[in-house]
């Protein structure tokens, strides 16, 4: 690229070019001439550029890097290309995603947490400033198209409602010219809350018909890839392709779950142990490196009740089903691009995992997760599990797998996600293929590298720079490194020298091979840990230049050593906007303390018939208080039928609505047990107002209450709630005004045809006057519960 081409580039968007030439009068003049106009393109040699990221996966989940789930289409791909064992992630989905797409460390960029925990803090805000443009509006104003498939958690929870603004959205600030997927951390596989750019959209089609969330986002990507090239075939494209597989719930079909049948039966720590010989064998560890010990905090496989195993060998068939089934619609897509012709010149990166894996399901794993986060979790009791061992990924299930599992997916290292201190929460194993720039098949790359190195590598291949403004503002520098120089240089020494980590407290440092650690919280506590003062964590140090796993703490024989690297991550801790650090529960999820926007205050909401996908954080919150739901409607002749009202989803919320021509009133709790309250009598034709009112009965959280039905004023209907979810119902079903849209709340009707047949003027909810009691105030550890639901 020429230095007068670099310059031109470097301030997007690029200016039109001036007119050139003599002006005539009469286009007819034989003086008259035009240069053709131009379409923007990105410098020759571009490549295509895919980004697979997995949710969720651990560095020894998938085949290709040594674990027990199959995946083909991974290993296909490392055929022809590198394989990066040291390529490490941020620990959690919304920090690695913002990292990943901007170049920039999670911090810098304003998401160091998720979404729902934001603070007024620079580095905690889930605000991405407007100095570091996304990479795909980078690519997008130098002629790239651009597309995302899949998850997105990177939008401040007070601009996700369908009222925007849509500055964070994929198709917004994003620079994604096209999304198809969901907003949020994650979604229901059978029943996912989708849309289409800015716009909610309905799927068609129902579970027992087929549908799936990974197929469905895997045929969009390819009809919007075959489109691009059968009407701009020299116009490369950038497709991010971020599937909700494998985070919980773990939802696939029963007959790729099954296909593990009898394969876990050895439980996890035999499972461990087969990985790491695997990941010996195939090199992608050294042969001197150590399978790291279980923690205590993680029981035993032969400590666990015979009665649970069944169950807790279901969940890792089911895990491994689920994980298998996403790389077989991975597979589709890279058949797209061979059947394209379109391979060669596509830099694909494969990312297994946006941090380690999970271990938020407990220690025994869960049915419904919102049990457990909104601390119901004794309610599902070996018994009740067992009974439903044949629905687990099922569209009736909401399932997690135990602490165990997820601690065997992250082999040979320690600790899982969320735990930014150790490589079990941060190294993810990743491919590499562009058969146009990479020499090398099926080789191993052991340079260091993190997700803020993919965005200057993509830039680099693509001839592009590194923008100097955006829209008129001077972009900061971007922090990543390219990883180009190591992709045809096994022995290059590598680029990336010092990186910090931090998530929830838990903190680290790379420098040089070295490490320095520290573990502030155990993930899957939720209650009762005990945190300790910043100051009194006990930090460890590991030579990752001989001990490849972190297995031999050095921090009592090379105190110097220790206290020199935790300068550094102090250093690097202020450059990158990591301090204050920040553990507390209850006031970063309460908006006020911590300063984040919030949509609606006071004790009353309007909302208005069509409204729909409404988030809990776009709605008051009627948990835990009295409240009301009034509605005015037009009934047409032939009686009343359908949705007025619903919140929640199969997994837990509540609905109005008219059944058989009477008011009915249904509370799921988790999906445990339904709470029918119905009217004596049909609602007649006409205008008429219906009322539920919600008596709680106090006492605490999740208590029960009254519920009556009234009509035009007139006691039509009373039953008891015996109990209620304190926390949330659902991560991605929202609340509906008319209809209810993904998984039903009430088993009275289906997921299509439950749209009110009358028409609705207008619904308000209302508070009572007992909202503000100290006993209905929730607790930190009760907020963690919140937090934990979004991630």
């Amino acid at each position: 690229m020429s230095s007068e081409e670099k310059l031109f580039r470097s301030h997007l968007p690029m200016s039109n070019a001036a007119r050139r030439g003599s002006i005539t009068y009469d286009a007819k003049d034989p003086d008259s001439t035009f240069p053709p106009i131009e379409q923007l393109r990105p410098p020759k040699g571009a490549p295509n550029v895919v980004l697979i990221l997995i949710d969720d996966a651990g560095f020894g989940s998938a085949s290709a890097f040594g674990g027990p789930c199959s995946t083909p289409n991974a290993e296909r791909l490392a055929a022809r290309g590198l394989k990066y064992n040291r390529f490490h992630t941020t620990a959690l989905c919304s920090p690695t995603r913002q990292a990943l797409l901007t170049g920039r460390n999670h911090h810098s960029a304003g998401m160091g947490c998720i979404t729902e925990a934001a603070t007024g803090s620079p580095g905690y805000s889930s605000v991405l400033p407007n100095t570091m443009a996304p990479l795909a509006k980078t690519l997008k104003l130098n002629g790239y198209g651009t597309a995302q498939f899949g998850k997105c958690h990177e939008v401040p929870v007070w601009q996700t409602s369908p009222a925007g603004p849509f500055d964070a959205w994929p198709t917004g600030g994003g620079g994604f010219e096209y999304f198809y997927g969901f907003i949020g951390g994650e979604a229901h596989q059978w029943y996912p809350s989708l849309y289409e750019g800015t716009t909610p959209i309905e799927v068609k089609k129902t579970p027992e018909e087929g549908y799936h969330f990974m197929e469905d986002m895997t045929d969009k990507a390819i009809g919007w890839i075959g489109q691009q090239k059968a009407l701009m075939p020299d116009k490369p494209f950038f497709v991010y392709f971020a599937p909700g597989a494998t985070h919980a719930p773990h939802h696939v079909p029963k007959e790729w779950a099954d296909k593990y049948k009898g394969k876990f039966d050895q439980g996890w720590d035999a499972l461990r142990e087969e990985t790491y010989a695997r990941q010996k064998k195939l090199g992608v560890i050294p042969s001197d490196c150590e399978l790291t010990p279980r923690h205590e905090q993680i029981p035993a496989w032969d400590t666990m009740p015979e009665e649970m195993k069944p169950v807790l060998r279901r969940q890792m068939e089911v895990y491994a089903g689920f994980l298998e089934y996403a790389d077989h619609h991975v597979g589709r897509l890279l058949d797209t691009l061979e059947q394209l012709n379109l391979t060669d010149d596509t830099l694909i990166y494969y990312v297994i995992g946006d941090n380690g894996a999970s271990a938020e399901g407990t220690l025994i794993g869960a049915y419904n997760e919102m049990a457990n986060f909104n601390g119901l979790a004794s309610l599902e009791t070996p018994q009740f599990l067992m009974e439903r061992l044949d629905k687990l990924g099922g569209p009736e299930s909401y399932n997690h797998y135990a602490v165990g599992w997820a601690h065997a997916m992250n082999t040979p290292y320690q600790w899982t996600k969320q735990v930014a201190s150790h490589w079990g929460g941060t190294r993810n194993g990743t491919i590499v293929s562009w058969p146009n720039g990479i020499k090398g098949k099926g080789e191993i790359r052991t340079q260091f590298h993190h997700v803020i190195d993919f965005a200057p590598t993509v830039l680099e291949a693509a001839g592009l720079p590194q923008p100097a403004s955006v829209d008129g503002i001077s972009q900061a520098p971007i922090e990543g490194v390219s990883m180009l120089y190591s992709m045809n240089d096994q022995k290059a020494a590598e680029r990336r020298e010092t990186q910090y980590f931090e998530m929830f407290g838990n903190r680290g440092i790379y420098h040089k091979g070295w490490t320095a650690v520290t573990r502030h919280k155990t993930p899957w506590l939720l209650v009762g840990d005990t945190i300790p003062a910043f100051d009194d964590d006990t930090w460890e140090l590991y030579d990752t230049n001989t001990d490849w796993s972190q297995a031999r703490d050095l921090s009592k024989q090379m105190p110097d050593k220790l206290r020199e690297l935790q300068r550094l991550w102090l250093i690097e801790a202020t450059r990158y906007n990591v301090l204050p650090l920040d553990d507390r529960a209850a006031e970063r999820f309460n908006s006020d303390l911590a300063g984040r926007p919030v949509l609606i205050r006071g004790n009353t909401q309007i909302l208005f018939g069509g409204m729909g996908r409404l988030s809990e954080n776009s709605v008051i919150s009627i948990k835990n208080k009295s409240h009301s739901v009034t509605a005015e409607l037009d009934v047409p002749e032939g009686g009343a039928e359908g949705v007025i009202i619903a919140q929640g989803s199969n997994i837990g919320g509540w609905v109005l609505y008219a059944k058989g021509g009477n008011l009915k009133y249904c509370y799921n709790l988790i999906g445990v047990q339904h709470f029918f309250v119905e009217s004596q009598s049909n609602l007649p034709a006409g205008r008429h107002q219906v009322r539920m009112e919600f008596a709680y009965a106090g006492g605490g959280l999740g208590k029960g209450g009254s519920v009556t039905l009234f009509v035009d004023g007139k006691q039509v209907g009373k039953g008891d709630v015996g109990a209620t979810a304190p926390m949330v119902f659902s991560a991605d079903d929202g609340l509906d005004v008319g209809c209810d849209t993904g998984a039903p709340v009430s088993p009275d009707y289906g997921p299509h045809g439950n749209e009110f047949n009358g028409s609705i003027r207008g619904v308000q909810l209302a508070l009572g006057e007992d909202a503000n009691q100290p006993e209905h105030q929730v607790s930190p550890e009760d907020a963690l519960r919140v937090a934990m639901a979004r991630q």
